[in-house]
């Protein structure tokens, strides 16, 4: 039986559109809408790092933001309580720890990807405060009319032990305010508070204050922040690509970049070193 050129092409066309479509369902089929909750700290490198790996893998990403601890509905372990179901957690590392111990997380899902510290602003426009010594950090923290510090590992730190430390927590609690959901640099910008602390990380993205610098090291507390899969994650194998690209050695500028430090190696080399 002879066919004509044109049937023979239409009949390649349809075999042809109908190979492509197949294609594109089996592709799409395959992809996986990886849900992600970020603590603050790590909030800015993963805003750059994650759309990568969504464009590389074919995989999405719904992300949302809540804090490591606290009393808040969107803290990551409220989250797991209600039964909110999340393939990747990503917040600070002994709050990390807790969940795994009370069975929420996988244990060998664990993997660290930054060390975060603590750094101060003060509104755009005022003078920057001199923290360059402790002697220094202390006068300024003492004439400070007021001061706000984060809902999470950061100010929990501050209040309980780097006010002691100083010796000046009679002076300070009275005038410090520990601050909620809201980033502490945006109440710093409203001028609500004349000086902000929480992690570098979450206060060089904010527009309105001021970058004062990080506090001095014998007042440092440096907060690892790590990852890991619940154990009711709907993905569990994208989650676990998600988070080998994330502890990359490969991503390491863009993580230092943020104003966060790359994390000490066994071999005493932080991973990535450029």
């Amino acid at each position: 039986m002879k066919l004509y050129p044109r049937l023979l092409s239409t009949k390649v066309a349809g075999l042809l559109g109908a190979t492509l479509a197949a294609a594109v369902f089996t592709t799409a089929a395959q992809a996986a809408e990886v849900s992600v909750v970020t603590s603050g700290g790590f909030t800015a490198a993963y805003k750059i790092l994650g759309p990568k790996w969504a464009k590389s893998s074919g995989n999405t990403l719904k992300t949302q933001l809540g804090p490591s601890m606290g009393k808040s509905d969107e803290a990551i372990p409220n989250r797991l309580a209600r039964g909110e179901k999340l393939d990747v957690v990503i917040m600070v590392g002994y709050a990390l720890d807790d969940l795994i111990k009370q069975g929420k997380v996988i244990p060998g899902s664990r993997v660290e990807l930054a060390d975060s510290r603590i750094g101060m602003v003060v509104r755009k426009g005022q003078p920057k405060p001199d923290i360059s010594t402790m002697a220094a950090f202390k006068k300024t923290l003492l004439a400070a009319q007021s001061v706000a510090y984060s809902d999470s590992a950061s100010g929990v730190y501050i209040e309980n032990e780097m006010y002691k430390k100083m010796g000046i927590e009679d002076q300070l609690k009275p005038k410090s305010t520990r601050v909620q959901k809201t980033p502490v640099a945006e109440m710093v910008a409203e001028g609500k508070y004349q000086i902000g602390f929480q992690q570098v990380a979450e206060l060089l993205p904010v527009k309105g204050v001021t970058f004062v610098g990080r506090i001095p090291e014998e007042a440092q507390s440096v907060t690892r922040f790590a990852a890991g899969i619940p154990v009711d994650a709907p993905h569990p194998k994208e989650a676990a690509e998600l988070l080998k690209y994330l502890s990359s050695n490969g991503v390491q500028l863009t993580v230092r970049k943020t104003g966060l430090d790359s994390v000490k190696r066994t071999s005493g080399k932080a991973a990535g070193t450029q």
